[in-house]
This record gives structure tokens, C-alpha cells and sequence, in this order.
């Protein structure tokens, strides 16, 4: 726990001294959302549309984040240091898959808001929001840990990672909107498969994580 401790530390502390991924996620999602305002001329959305924009945002600007998630190991002789520390290299992985997950919910403290003010009639519902965008935050933040291991082994990282990513995250963009789109109702918050919906992303986030303990020191040494 104090290696992990100081894995996730080290990668919090130059975020904040840095501010290389977060201000850039946030203008991102912020743009996607103007554009969506004006280029659907539309008030208000509602329902399944609501919901495909908001997830589909959130997962593009993560992108940008899972990128750079290993440019200082990359840059800086982090892996070797890795490799020759008398730890489980796992760590790494649950460090940087936590520090990808806190990226995320600092992101949506900030931008779903905004969201709700740009396309909702109320903040009713935002409360059932909360597990859905924690479980497909977790999601992401494991399925883009291990992506972003492999890419940056590569000279082509900034285009691998988005290749090897997308189709792997369809099904949390698909059971996070289909949570999401009875949320996002106009007649207010319902709950049809609201359940299966949650129980589909716990499952995807349980199969990626074992995934993760159990290959990613051998991407490490490859």
C-alpha cells in the first residue's frame, strides 16, 4: 500500500503542478457541448440523445488523458525504475488506473454542470447520474490503462491508443447510456433497466480489472 500510495501521489502531485491533462479535457468537453447546442439548435435535450451526448463527450475527453497517462515513464526512465524495484509491478497498473479514475471524476465535477445547464430543464437528474458515470469512469480508467501500455511502447501511441481503445469501450458506452437515457427523461427521472444497466458496467469493470492484474507485467516487460 505505501508503494501505491506513492505511484498514485507522484502522479497526482505533477497533474496539479502541470495541469497538463485536466484543463485540457475540460475545454474540450466544454467545446463538444457548444457545438452541440448550437449545431443542433435545440434548447434542450432529453432521453437517449441527452444521454449519447454526455457519454460520448465524457469518453472523447478521456482520450486525451489516457495518452499521456505514461509519457513521464516513457520520457523519464519510469519503467526501468519499475522493473528494478523490489515491488509488484501490478502496482503501477492500479496506480495509474486510479489516478486516470480521479482525472475523470474531477473532470465531471466540472463539466456535467455545465451540461445541465446547456441541454437540461432541471438538476433532478444528476443524483442518479452518479453511479453511472462512477462505474463507466472506472471502466474507462482500466480499459485505458492497459491500452495506453501497449501504445506507448509505440512510435504511434497518440494514434494506437485511440484504435485499440474505441472498440474496446462499446460496451460502456453502450451500458452507460442506456443508464443514463431513462435518467434523462423529460417527464423526470425513471428507472426502466436502470439495475441491468449498472450491474452490465460492474461486470465490464470486475472483467478488465482481473485482465489487468493478470497481463500487465508482461506488457511491462515487452
Amino acid at each position: 500500500m505505501d508503494a501505491f500510495a506513492a505511484l498514485l501521489g507522484k502522479d497526482l502531485r505533477v497533474e496539479l503542478r502541470t495541469l497538463r491533462s485536466l484543463p485540457a479535457m475540460a475545454l474540450f468537453a466544454v467545446t463538444i457541448f457548444v457545438a452541440f447546442r448550437f449545431g443542433l439548435d435545440r434548447t434542450g435535450l432529453e432521453g437517449g440523445l441527452a444521454a449519447g451526448v454526455l457519454v460520448v463527450t465524457l469518453l472523447f475527453a478521456a482520450i486525451l488523458a489516457i495518452n499521456r497517462l505514461f509519457v513521464a515513464e516513457r520520457e523519464e526512465g519510469g519503467f526501468e525504475l519499475i522493473r528494478l524495484a523490489p515491488i509488484d509491478r501490478t502496482l503501477l497498473f492500479a496506480a495509474k488506473a486510479a489516478a486516470l479514475f480521479v482525472y475523470l471524476v474531477a473532470l465531471e465535477l466540472v463539466v456535467v454542470p455545465i451540461f445541465a445547464l446547456f441541454f437540461l430543464d432541471s438538476a433532478a437528474p444528476l443524483p442518479p447520474l452518479v453511479p453511472v458515470l462512477l462505474l463507466a469512469d472506472l471502466g474507462l480508467a482500466l480499459t485505458g490503462t492497459l491500452v495506453s501500455t501497449i501504445a506507448t511502447m509505440s512510435s504511434a501511441r497518440d494514434l494506437l491508443a485511440p484504435l485499440i481503445l474505441l472498440p474496446l469501450l462499446v460496451p460502456v458506452v453502450i451500458a452507460a447510456a442506456g443508464a443514463a437515457e431513462p435518467v434523462l427523461r423529460a417527464g423526470g427521472p425513471e428507472y426502466e433497466r436502470f439495475g441491468t444497466w449498472l450491474a452490465v458496467l460492474g461486470l465490464y469493470d470486475g472483467v478488465f480489472a482481473l485482465v489487468g492484474y493478470g497481463v500487465f507485467d508482461y506488457l511491462l516487460d515487452d
